[in-house]
């Protein structure tokens, strides 16, 4: 039963990212709804440089968000299927999912929406209850 949850959290995290990732690049999901403010971030650099403006900065950020989520999916799924005596041996690679999606659902409540706050949710029960079962 924990390698189902925690192949059941991964893929809640890699199906988030990889519909965030296209979100990012085929739709305008992430677009505001007041065109003003995309034109005043195509026009405006952060502070840190004047190599990128804070649109391009946006759209980096949202990508690179996305690719976090898949790779911490396409780690552990392939992990948990065919090494998952390593999951279990080891207290590290038990409980970092839960310390990563619980810092994931932290962020969702404060700063996102109701649909990746669910998810991360859902997927967070999985981690916490199989890092749980395995580690008691």
């Amino acid at each position: 039963m924990e390698k189902i949850l925690f192949i059941i959290g991964a893929s809640i995290f890699g199906l988030l990212g990889l519909l965030h990732l296209i979100y990012t690049f085929f739709f305008k999901k992430f677009d505001p709804y007041n065109l003003a403010v995309k034109e005043a971030m195509l026009n405006t650099s952060p502070r840190i440089t004047k190599q990128t403006n804070m649109w391009q900065a946006w759209v980096g950020f949202n990508a690179s968000h996305s690719l976090g989520a898949l790779f911490f999916a396409a780690f552990y799924i392939p992990l948990c299927i065919n090494h998952f005596d390593v999951v279990t041996g080891s207290i590290w690679f038990s409980v970092l999912p839960s310390v990563v999606s619980v810092s994931y659902l932290l962020l969702a409540k404060k700063y996102w929406f109701k649909v990746p706050f669910t998810g991360i949710l859902v997927s967070s029960a999985c981690f916490v209850i199989a890092a749980w079962s395995v580690n008691t």
